[in-house]
């Protein structure tokens, strides 16, 4: 193929891209918005939608109501065209999602986690648990585009995790990706758990298009993704966003990454549950998760001493996200993640009242703070989201098309 062809070609698959990314953001989209936000010409926006129209992947659902001229036919996407397996992996549970190419989820679940188990069994646990739900949902298997797996920590492409928590060694440059393609037949894409949920926050229409926003995660550890423009921003060696790292103690207690005074060693979680110990709490004892669950339930109650472990925390966090903001200068952070899902409430005041009053450039905008709907599930989504967008809508750098609220026709 000559470079001619070859930019063609690319210019092509661009063009779909962003078309598809357009008609996703908008919900309901006539071809003459989308013909002014993308600044194609009319008559590439009108092929490409038709061959996305014969794909199967959008569909006309009327005309809005006339201004004058001929009614505009409106365009969504269907949402059942496509789907994608999402896989959260970590020590203390593995969590499953199946969404749809609107990024609805289908299906959710969760099973005990890696533990200590040998990385080969559980990733025939993997593979037996996502053929008995594609089965019981009746998903049909072609539909399916890939699986999107995630995990805490770095991630390198090649092989999967290269540094781990002490409780997930084994898992050390095992060849993750290849190991889940082998043993469930489809595509495999790694990422980090705060990387992917920041995808699915966008994918699933929770964050504006044109925006700069950061994903803060917390779950069994801290971490953030990063999107600017739609655009992931990932780093050198994708691992950009890993605010739980950042010093700020440098006689701090040491971490699992060989640093000390991290946010994480201070404030994450299993600090949380360590220094509630430490003043006498009377804890479950059945893994991080479950005992700083059962601290943030004392706090909504108003237990003093439970209150005042989750303020430090979140006190710690703050500081990450304002760090975060200002290098970034972010006009949003979602706060998502198993804990976020249940002590986001005590958080959130924390960190908008440090942002409202410390973030740099709050004389020329602030910074909204929130907690996503998805929490929860929220890396497992990502993963799936993940897939979506690598296959039906991947971004380039410096892809840049806003399409604001205002300009989308509302259905008739």
């Amino acid at each position: 193929m000559s470079s001619t062809q070859e930019g063609i070609g690319a210019a092509h698959a661009s063009s779909r891209s962003a078309i598809l990314d357009l008609i996703r953001a908008a919900g309901t989209v006539s071809r003459v918005e989308l013909t002014r936000v993308s600044g194609l010409t009319g008559a590439t926006v009108s092929t490409v939608v038709r061959r996305l129209i014969d794909d199967g992947l959008v569909v006309e659902v009327g005309r809005a109501e006339s201004t004058g001229g001929k009614p505009r036919m409106l365009l969504e996407l269907d949402p059942y065209a496509r789907f994608a397996v999402g896989v959260h992996l970590d020590h203390a549970g593995i969590t499953y999602v199946i969404a749809n190419l609107g990024g609805s989820v289908v299906a959710r679940w969760r099973r005990p986690g890696a533990g200590s188990d040998d990385p080969r069994e559980v990733v025939a646990r993997i593979a037996a648990e996502i053929r008995a739900t594609v089965a019981r949902t009746g998903v049909a298997p072609e539909r399916i585009l890939g699986l999107g797996v995630v995990s805490p920590g770095p991630i390198a492409a090649s092989t999967g995790m290269t540094l781990t928590p002490p409780v997930m060694q084994a898992w050390t440059e095992f060849p993750l990706a290849a190991a889940l393609e082998e043993a469930v037949g489809l595509p495999v894409l790694l990422d980090n758990d705060a990387t992917a949920a920041a995808i699915g926050e966008y994918w699933s229409g929770g964050v504006p298009t044109g925006s700069a926003f950061a994903a803060l995660y917390m779950g069994t550890g801290i971490g953030a993704g990063i999107l600017v423009d739609g655009t992931v921003y990932r780093g050198t060696s994708s691992n950009a966003g890993e605010v739980g790292h950042i010093c700020v103690a440098l006689d701090g207690p040491v971490c699992w990454c060989g640093s000390a005074g991290c946010v994480e060693a201070l404030a994450g979680p299993a600090a949380v549950v360590a220094q509630a110990r430490e003043q006498g709490f009377e804890l479950a004892g059945r893994g991080v998760s479950e005992d700083f669950a059962q601290i943030a339930r004392a706090a909504a109650r108003g237990e003093a001493d439970a209150m005042a472990l989750l303020e430090r925390s979140a006190q710690y966090l703050a500081v990450a996200a304002q760090t975060l903001a200002n290098v970034l200068d972010l006009a949003h952070v979602v706060l998502t993640g198993p804990s976020f899902a249940i002590a986001g409430s005590l958080y959130l005041p924390v960190i908008q009242e440090r942002l409202s009053r410390s973030f740099f450039a709050r004389g020329s905008h602030g910074v909204r703070v929130a907690i996503s709907s998805h929490a929860p599930e929220a890396a497992a989504l990502g993963a799936a989201a993940l897939v979506l967008q690598a296959e039906l809508a991947p971004r380039r750098r410096g892809t840049r098309m806003v399409l604001e609220p205002a300009e989308v026709v509302a259905p008739a």
